[in-house]
Order: structure tokens, then C-alpha cells, then sequence
């Protein structure tokens, strides 16, 4: 039986500057902030959120993660900027505002300061660090605004009756930069890019070491600065951290239990629980899931469970999601040609990839032995029964894919009962503004699910 080891980090090597807040993950070593600025994000074009369904459906795209933190939290990192409001769509105003401490839909906030508008699809890593100076806009090549650089005696010239005219208006007076800035355009370019921000986030970050408890007999293959496990996370016996290929990150409170191994670049996120797993290189797992199996190259926003064998790969899943015991996701296709995927259900996208799992929406459920195409769209509030065979590339929000038909199932309430059970498991508390939440997705998704039940109903006749 191995010897318990604990490391401990003496109290003068802990790093002094700690920031516990909303975005509190991301420290990037920089000047000092600048001051009387203030940040304001922007994700309110349907059209251009669309591409990043159906994760997109229940929170601004800068909360989607790419490497160790948040798009959100390297913008505001990159920037410098400490004074944050944003814009996001009206039916989930509410519910963003339980989850930040930024000012959300405040239109009071377009004034008074100089401004930095940005759109959340902005890459951090093409942005400077927010200085004064004059009035300047970024436009991509449709027209739609990625930045503005914006005076305070600007700011007060633009109409503040809606944020859409403030915008709009900024557009058209602003002196036009000809930067160009790079975007993130879909989901899966997230997940593509996934392996190598985790290892500049790292970087960038600068932790390394044992400061949780890492019992014996354990290997760590590699070299050992690239590795991080954090105060209060627990590395049980017989795991396998290999970090030869990049770096691993275990957040506070994860527990790796035997039988693991973890390949870098990797990033565990706070609480959660990696169950025999073999995690394999390039994953980002969000705080509080539990996951078991096989998983590679993929993002796992948090609250979720994979906890039972089954192969998810090049994949990005939302929140209180269930995958059942056996679920299996491709990435690839037999014949190795790029991967399309059918955000609306009707139009291919070619993703330029060979390697693209599947993008699966908050509070799905899926039943032992579902088999996930490539390029799988599954969307949020589903529930998926397994037929023996690959499920079809589109599956709509609220819809039950039951005997190999996509159908109603029992409803709104049932999935929200649902819903309400498994957050108070993890002490969460499923409220009024989220029901309203999903009450506006249901109706924005209803147009797709309407006419795959209409289908659904067609065959079931034949």
C-alpha cells in the first residue's frame, strides 16, 4: 500500500495576488490598469450568434471556453480593463445577471467614461492593451462592428435609446480603422483551437507545482513545471499525469481517482471528478463535472456528466448535460474528408476539419448506448433514446428522438422538472428568470423542432 505524499507550498511562496471575483481564473502579468475606461461587450446580432448554437442559446458567446478560461476572461485580461458592462439578448438579460457581476443591458453605461466596444467574438490575442486617444472603429467585412474606440465627448454625441442605435450610429460617424481582427466564427473553432490556448493559457497564467495532496503511487511523466494541482485537489494512487506533450492544470477541489491517466495540454476545472478516465490531449473540463471513459480534444462547459465508458472526441458540451453509459461520439469520418455540420438543420457547413465531434446543448440527456454522428448538432433540452445506429446529424431543442423519430415527448414541463432536479444536485436553484429563459428558446428553436416532428410523424404513418 503506497505512502501518503502531501506537498505544501510555504506561505511566503504563495503568490500574493489572488483575484476572487466573477472572472477570477485569469491573471495575466501586465501593466498597471488604465483608468476612467470602460469595457463594453457586445453580443446581440441573432444572425452571428446562430453560428455558435446550441451553447450559444443560454449565455453570451465571451462565456464559452477555449484553453483554461472563458473568452470573456482574456478579453478583459488582454485589455486591462477592470470597469466591464455588456449587452446581451434581452431573454437572458435576467438570467446573466444572477451569474456576473457586470452591469448587464444598462444603456446608463454608454456614457460618462471613455469607451472600449467590443463584440464578443473578438480574439483576445489580436487586441492591444486599452489606451486612450482618439475615436476610432473596426469593422469586419460585413460591416458589423468588432471594436470602437470611443471619447467620452463622442460617446456623447451618440444616441443612447437602444444600444443597436448607439452601434449603429458609431458605425457611421467614426473614423474607420483599417485593422483587421480576427473572430471566432463557430463553435468548433473553439474546440479545434482548444490543445494550444490551454498551453499559452498556462503560460500565461505562470502556476506550477503541488499544492493539493497527490497520494502515492502516482507517475508524472514530462517535465514536472508543466504541471499544476491546485490547494484542495486530491490525486488519488495509480494516475498517470503526463504532461510530456504539453501541460496539465487540476483546479481547486478536482479529484482524479485510480486508474487515470491525463494527457497534456489538459485543464480540469474546480471540483470535478475524473472517474478511471483516460483523458486524452487537449481537453477543457468546466467546474463540477464528472467524467469517466474516453474523451479527447474537448470542451466541457461544466455541471455535466460523462460517467461512464463511451468515447467523446472533438466535442463541445454544455451544461447539466447526461451522457449515458456507453454514449459514443465520431470525430472522424471513414472516408477522412472534412466534417459538415447542420446548425439549422437544413444547410451543411463545411467545417474544414476532418476531426469534429459533436456540439451538445445545456440539460440534454442521453440514454445508454447512443451513437453521435460526426459533426452532430444536439440541442439544448433534449432527450435522446438510443436505436442501435448512428442518430441523424441534427437534433432540435426540446425535442425527444424516441424509435428513431424526432417527437414532442412530454413536453416542457417534464424537461424543466427535470432540469430543477439535477441543478439542486449541485446545489443549484433552478428559477423563475431561467424557466422564462427557456421558455424564449423554446420559441426561437420551435420552427426547426416543429418540422422535424412533422417528419417524425410522416414516418411513423409509412
Amino acid at each position: 500500500m503506497g505512502e501518503t505524499v502531501v506537498t505544501k507550498i510555504d506561505k511566503e511562496e504563495r503568490r500574493t495576488v489572488e483575484v476572487r471575483e466573477k472572472h477570477s481564473n485569469f491573471v495575466e502579468r501586465s501593466e498597471p490598469k488604465e483608468s476612467n475606461m470602460r469595457l463594453i461587450l457586445i453580443d446581440r446580432t441573432e444572425s452571428l450568434r446562430a453560428n455558435f448554437y446550441p451553447l450559444a442559446y443560454s449565455r453570451p458567446i465571451w462565456e464559452l471556453r477555449c484553453g483554461i478560461t472563458s473568452l470573456a476572461e482574456k478579453l478583459v485580461a488582454r485589455l486591462g480593463l477592470s470597469d466591464v458592462a455588456c449587452f446581451v439578448p434581452d431573454y437572458m438579460a435576467a438570467v446573466y445577471r444572477q451569474k456576473t457581476a457586470w452591469v448587464v443591458n444598462d444603456l446608463s453605461k454608454l456614457s460618462g467614461d471613455d469607451l472600449i466596444l467590443l463584440d464578443g467574438r473578438v480574439k483576445a490575442e489580436g487586441l492591444d492593451k486599452a489606451v486612450k486617444g482618439p475615436s476610432e472603429i473596426v469593422l469586419d467585412g460585413e460591416g458589423n462592428v468588432l471594436y470602437a474606440r470611443i471619447d467620452r465627448a463622442s460617446a456623447a454625441k451618440l444616441p443612447c435609446d437602444s444600444i443597436e442605435a448607439f452601434v449603429s450610429s458609431a458605425a457611421a460617424t467614426l473614423t474607420k480603422s483599417q485593422r483587421i481582427l480576427a473572430t471566432w466564427n463557430y463553435t468548433w473553432d473553439l474546440v479545434l483551437a482548444n490543445p494550444g490556448q490551454i498551453t499559452k493559457d498556462f503560460a500565461i497564467m505562470g502556476h506550477d507545482g503541488i499544492e493539493g495532496t497527490v497520494e502515492q503511487p502516482n507517475a508524472v511523466r514530462g517535465n514536472r513545471s508543466d504541471v499544476f494541482v491546485a490547494r484542495g485537489a486530491l490525486v488519488h494512487p495509480m494516475v498517470v499525469i503526463d504532461a510530456e506533450q504539453g501541460p496539465v492544470y487540476l483546479d481547486e477541489g478536482v479529484q482524479v481517482h485510480p486508474f487515470t491517466r491525463i494527457e497534456g495540454p489538459c485543464y480540469i476545472g474546480k471540483k470535478s471528478i475524473l472517474l478511471g478516465a483516460k483523458c486524452r490531449e487537449g481537453n477543457s473540463i468546466g467546474p463540477m463535472c464528472r467524467i469517466g471513459g474516453e474523451v479527447e480534444e474537448s470542451i466541457v462547459q461544466g455541471y455535466s456528466n460523462k460517467y461512464h465508458d463511451g468515447f467523446l472526441g472533438h466535442a463541445y458540451v454544455g451544461e447539466w448535460v447526461n451522457l449515458g453509459a456507453l454514449t459514443t461520439n465520431s470525430d472522424l469520418k471513414n472516408d477522412y474528408t472534412t466534417v459538415s455540420v447542420m446548425l439549422d438543420g437544413k444547410k451543411s457547413i463545411d467545417t474544414g476539419s476532418t476531426k469534429v465531434g459533436s456540439l451538445i446543448g445545456d440539460h440534454t440527456k442521453t440514454s445508454v448506448g447512443v451513437f453521435l454522428n460526426t459533426g452532430a448538432f444536439v440541442g439544448a433540452m433534449a432527450i435522446l433514446m438510443a436505436t442501435g445506429k448512428p442518430l441523424p446529424k441534427h437534433i432540435p431543442s426540446f425535442a425527444w428522438f424516441v424509435e428513431g423519430v424526432v417527437t414532442k415527448g412530454f413536453g416542457r414541463a417534464s424537461v424543466y422538472q427535470t432540469a430543477r432536479m439535477a441543478m439542486s444536485r449541485r446545489g443549484c436553484q433552478w428559477t423563475d428568470a431561467d424557466q422564462a429563459l427557456w421558455d424564449a428558446v423554446f420559441e426561437l428553436t420551435a420552427p426547426a423542432r416543429n418540422e422535424a416532428v412533422r417528419r417524425g410523424r410522416i414516418a411513423m404513418a409509412k
